[in-house]
Protein backbone atom coordinates (compact mmCIF):
# COMPACT_ATOMS: atom_id res chain seq x y z
CA UNK A 1 0.00 0.00 0.00
CA UNK A 2 1.30 3.33 -0.79
CA UNK A 3 0.27 6.84 0.00
CA UNK A 4 1.87 8.29 -3.16
CA UNK A 5 2.33 6.57 -6.64
CA UNK A 6 5.64 5.22 -7.18
CA UNK A 7 6.23 3.21 -9.93
CA UNK A 8 9.99 2.33 -9.09
CA UNK A 9 8.88 1.18 -5.31
CA UNK A 10 5.20 -0.91 -6.95
CA UNK A 11 8.11 -2.42 -9.16
CA UNK A 12 10.25 -4.18 -6.49
CA UNK A 13 7.22 -5.10 -5.05
CA UNK A 14 5.89 -6.72 -7.90
CA UNK A 15 9.98 -8.40 -8.03
CA UNK A 16 9.44 -9.53 -4.77
CA UNK A 17 6.17 -11.06 -4.87
CA UNK A 18 6.08 -12.30 -7.99
CA UNK A 19 3.44 -11.99 -11.61
CA UNK A 20 2.36 -15.64 -10.05
CA UNK A 21 1.20 -14.52 -6.65
CA UNK A 22 -0.44 -11.22 -8.31
CA UNK A 23 -2.32 -13.60 -11.23
CA UNK A 24 -3.63 -15.92 -8.23
CA UNK A 25 -4.50 -12.88 -5.71
CA UNK A 26 -6.21 -11.61 -8.95
CA UNK A 27 -8.21 -15.41 -9.43
CA UNK A 28 -8.99 -15.28 -5.59
CA UNK A 29 -10.55 -12.14 -5.95
CA UNK A 30 -12.54 -12.81 -8.29
CA UNK A 31 -10.61 -10.17 -11.26
CA UNK A 32 -12.19 -11.81 -14.29
CA UNK A 33 -10.45 -9.18 -16.81
CA UNK A 34 -7.22 -9.20 -15.38
CA UNK A 35 -4.52 -9.28 -17.78
CA UNK A 36 -0.66 -9.05 -15.77
CA UNK A 37 2.22 -7.27 -18.03
CA UNK A 38 5.61 -7.06 -16.33
CA UNK A 39 5.21 -3.47 -17.41
CA UNK A 40 2.88 -1.13 -15.59
CA UNK A 41 0.71 0.27 -18.16
CA UNK A 42 0.18 -2.31 -19.89
CA UNK A 43 -1.36 -4.41 -17.16
CA UNK A 44 -5.09 -4.49 -17.51
CA UNK A 45 -8.28 -4.79 -15.37
CA UNK A 46 -11.58 -3.49 -15.47
CA UNK A 47 -14.06 -1.12 -13.42
CA UNK A 48 -16.06 -4.26 -12.07
CA UNK A 49 -13.08 -6.19 -11.13
CA UNK A 50 -11.80 -3.22 -9.12
CA UNK A 51 -14.81 -2.20 -7.31
CA UNK A 52 -15.51 -6.11 -6.56
CA UNK A 53 -12.15 -5.89 -4.67
CA UNK A 54 -12.46 -2.67 -2.57
CA UNK A 55 -15.85 -4.41 -1.89
CA UNK A 56 -13.74 -6.67 -0.11
CA UNK A 57 -10.59 -5.93 0.22
CA UNK A 58 -9.90 -6.72 4.08
CA UNK A 59 -9.93 -10.46 3.20
CA UNK A 60 -7.03 -9.56 0.53
CA UNK A 61 -4.89 -7.91 3.39
CA UNK A 62 -3.67 -10.47 6.14
CA UNK A 63 -5.19 -9.23 9.30
CA UNK A 64 -2.10 -7.96 11.21
CA UNK A 65 -1.43 -5.50 7.99
CA UNK A 66 -5.19 -4.06 7.90
CA UNK A 67 -4.93 -1.22 10.04
CA UNK A 68 -1.72 0.13 8.14
CA UNK A 69 -3.29 -0.33 4.61
CA UNK A 70 -6.54 1.25 5.36
CA UNK A 71 -4.07 4.01 6.69
CA UNK A 72 -2.29 4.62 3.43
CA UNK A 73 -5.67 4.64 1.44
CA UNK A 74 -6.90 7.00 4.13
CA UNK A 75 -4.18 9.23 3.72
CA UNK A 76 -2.84 10.22 0.63
CA UNK A 77 -0.87 12.59 0.15
CA UNK A 78 -2.79 16.18 -1.22
CA UNK A 79 -0.66 16.62 -4.27
CA UNK A 80 -2.41 12.62 -5.59
CA UNK A 81 -5.56 13.56 -3.86
CA UNK A 82 -7.69 14.93 -6.58
CA UNK A 83 -11.35 13.50 -8.16
CA UNK A 84 -12.96 11.31 -5.67
CA UNK A 85 -11.08 12.79 -2.93
CA UNK A 86 -12.46 16.28 -3.46
CA UNK A 87 -15.83 14.87 -2.71
CA UNK A 88 -17.34 16.00 0.16
CA UNK A 89 -18.64 12.92 2.33
CA UNK A 90 -20.57 13.80 5.34
CA UNK A 91 -19.89 10.61 8.13
CA UNK A 92 -18.12 8.67 5.72
CA UNK A 93 -14.80 7.38 5.72
CA UNK A 94 -13.12 7.10 2.54
CA UNK A 95 -10.41 4.71 1.10
CA UNK A 96 -8.67 5.44 -2.40
CA UNK A 97 -6.26 5.01 -4.74
CA UNK A 98 -5.90 6.55 -8.15
CA UNK A 99 -3.76 5.84 -11.25
CA UNK A 100 -3.16 7.60 -13.82
CA UNK A 101 -0.82 7.52 -17.62
CA UNK A 102 2.10 9.60 -16.33
CA UNK A 103 0.19 12.62 -16.11
CA UNK A 104 -0.99 12.38 -20.07
CA UNK A 105 -4.25 12.48 -19.81
CA UNK A 106 -4.23 8.75 -21.34
CA UNK A 107 -6.15 7.58 -18.58
CA UNK A 108 -7.68 8.40 -14.98
CA UNK A 109 -8.59 6.01 -12.71
CA UNK A 110 -9.58 5.75 -9.10
CA UNK A 111 -11.12 2.91 -7.14
CA UNK A 112 -12.58 3.54 -3.35
CA UNK A 113 -14.70 2.26 -0.78
CA UNK A 114 -16.28 4.09 1.17
CA UNK A 115 -17.74 3.26 5.03
CA UNK A 116 -19.88 4.71 7.51
CA UNK A 117 -21.19 2.30 10.36
CA UNK A 118 -21.80 -0.46 8.83
CA UNK A 119 -22.60 0.27 5.19
CA UNK A 120 -20.06 -0.24 2.48
CA UNK A 121 -19.52 1.23 -1.27
CA UNK A 122 -17.16 0.16 -3.51
CA UNK A 123 -16.49 1.83 -6.95
CA UNK A 124 -14.34 2.30 -9.77
CA UNK A 125 -14.31 4.94 -12.00
CA UNK A 126 -12.03 4.69 -15.31
CA UNK A 127 -11.59 7.36 -18.21
CA UNK A 128 -9.19 7.13 -20.67
CA UNK A 129 -8.28 9.94 -24.30
CA UNK A 130 -8.86 12.53 -21.92
CA UNK A 131 -6.95 14.84 -23.62
CA UNK A 132 -5.12 15.84 -20.52
CA UNK A 133 -4.40 15.19 -16.68
CA UNK A 134 -6.10 17.85 -15.74
CA UNK A 135 -9.61 17.19 -17.33
CA UNK A 136 -9.10 13.65 -15.88
CA UNK A 137 -9.56 14.32 -12.41
CA UNK A 138 -11.97 17.22 -13.03
CA UNK A 139 -13.99 14.31 -14.66
CA UNK A 140 -13.45 11.61 -11.67
CA UNK A 141 -14.49 14.41 -10.00
CA UNK A 142 -17.45 14.97 -11.51
CA UNK A 143 -18.64 11.25 -11.72
CA UNK A 144 -17.71 10.55 -8.37
CA UNK A 145 -20.15 13.88 -7.10
CA UNK A 146 -22.63 12.37 -9.36
CA UNK A 147 -22.95 9.12 -8.05
CA UNK A 148 -22.27 9.56 -4.11
CA UNK A 149 -24.23 12.99 -4.07
CA UNK A 150 -27.35 11.42 -2.88
CA UNK A 151 -25.91 9.48 0.49
CA UNK A 152 -27.08 9.75 3.52
CA UNK A 153 -25.36 11.21 6.14
CA UNK A 154 -23.98 8.99 8.87
CA UNK A 155 -26.11 6.91 10.75
CA UNK A 156 -29.01 6.93 8.51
Amino acid sequence: MIRRSDNVAATRVRDIVGSGSLRRLARRAGMHRFHYSPVWGLSRTSPLDQARFMDHFDRFVPARHRGFARHQLSHIVPRQHWGIGRVRLHGWHLYFKGGWGSGSGAVDHQVAFLESGRSRIALAIFTQSDGSHRYGKQTLRGIASRLLHALPPAGQ
